[in-house]
């Protein structure tokens, strides 16, 4: 087995990520872009769900979805959240915990007109993680939306809303036979990244 690290320690962490965001990008069959997202109530009960990264930059990570939902509901008294993305045929993970923050108004607005126009008129027409007596109920409320915006183009609901996660910590997992894997952890220290190589 070669005794040199896989990962190379970069200097900016997102440089890295992006790398290997669009090296999946190219070779994962389905959703590179999915990724877990842990959130937590005020007391700590936690929950995660997949959702879809949307953005990557030195800002951070983004991300969108219903604010309304639990995990929007979460982040509002909780907002601090873990990501994890994960190419099982590239042996390849990535995970970061940090804050989030919610996008502005017109990012929002820009990113939910590029979306398809069936994806716009879902957002209109679930109650996101609410009760839903039966799927009848779904089904109409879609129609309304369609019927709402028949001829024109599609605003974004007040609710639909994003959150940037501004990682404190990030760390890049490469598979190596007999589990002896290469994992570097990037930590954030002010406006500098230090980096350590932990045991597989």
């Amino acid at each position: 087995m070669d005794a040199n690290p896989i990962i190379p320690a970069l200097a900016d962490p997102f440089s890295l990520f992006r790398q290997w965001f669009e090296a999946a990008a190219a070779a994962e069959p389905n959703n590179p872009e999915a990724m877990s997202l842990a959130t937590a109530t005020k007391a700590g009960k936690p929950s995660v769900r997949m959702v879809l990264l949307k953005d990557i930059g030195a800002d951070g990570l983004v991300l969108y979805t219903n604010g309304q939902s639990r995990k929007g509901r979460e982040i509002a008294e909780n907002p601090f959240g873990a990501i994890c993305l994960f190419w099982k045929s590239m042996g390849r993970q990535i995970r970061a915990e940090g804050p989030l923050f919610q996008v502005s108004a017109a990012q929002a607005d820009a990113y939910f007109a590029s979306r398809p126009r069936a994806s716009q008129m879902g957002a209109w027409a679930s109650d996101q993680s609410r009760f839903l007596p039966e799927r009848a109920e779904l089904v109409n409320r879609l129609a309304s939306a369609e019927s709402r915006f028949e001829g024109q183009s599609v605003t974004r609901p007040p609710y639909w809303i994003g959150f940037r996660m501004m990682p404190e910590v990030i760390e890049f997992w490469h598979d190596v036979p007999n589990r002896l894997h290469d994992r570097l952890v990037y930590k954030r220290q002010g406006d500098t990244w230090t980096t350590e190589r932990l045991y597989p």
